[in-house]
């Protein structure tokens, strides 16, 4: 399993290359702009784009989405339905020519032979999701590196974000956290020393 990270868009959001090396596949997780910068990474590696999983609808993990789909026509875009119906613009901007594919709590999506399991983490909007491969947790805004994503745009909540890193917490293990933004971390890390992560827990 491959995983490669790159800033995007106009605040550098964290976009991920999840990549099959034995089947020489990859998803695009949180696409925020920057299409061709993304298109080059994936092709120095062998790899073909088969899908593009969405942690949430903000235009910063969004904003590359229209042009790959472009380059690459007919591949899957994931995303929460939550954080498209009836959500504002200013939560899902439309994307022109996109058709959607919705997952949720208990989804797996397969890339190549690797499966991501698909947990719904509300709080930073209502449709966040984090996404378990392996022994990594693609997290969007819902938990950061020593922080966790804001909640007074549309749609947040901050008893649904603590009920969500509770629930991140409460997994066996630990794991690389491979946030939307800023540094990676990992979850036993953010229980030890993140204030929210331990607000949600009690700790």
């Amino acid at each position: 399993m491959l995983v490669k990270t790159m800033p995007v868009g106009p605040i550098g959001t964290n976009c991920y290359i999840l990549g099959d090396e034995t089947e020489k596949v990859c998803a695009v997780i949180d696409p925020g702009g920057d299409a061709a910068a993304i298109l080059d990474l994936i092709r120095a590696d062998g790899l073909a784009l088969s899908a593009i999983f969405l942690t949430h609808g903000h235009f910063d993990h969004t904003g590359g989405v229209a042009d790959l789909v472009k380059a690459v026509p007919g591949i899957p875009v994931y995303i929460h339905r939550a954080d498209v119906e009836g959500a504002s613009p200013s939560v899902f901007p439309p994307l022109p020519g996109v058709t959607l594919t919705y997952y949720g709590e208990g989804d797996r999506v397969m890339v190549g032979s690797i499966p991501v399991d698909v947990l719904h983490t509300p709080g930073h909007s209502k449709g966040s999701v984090v996404l378990k491969t392996g022994e990594v947790l693609f997290t969007g805004d819902t938990l950061f590196r020593g922080s966790m994503g804001r909640t007074d745009f549309p749609g947040g909540s901050y008893a649904e974000i603590m009920a969500s890193l509770k629930r991140l917490a409460a997994l066996p293990g630990d794991y690389r956290v491979c946030p939307g933004h800023e540094g990676l971390s990992t979850l036993e890390a953010e229980r030890r020393g993140n204030y929210y992560m331990r607000e949600a827990t009690g700790g």
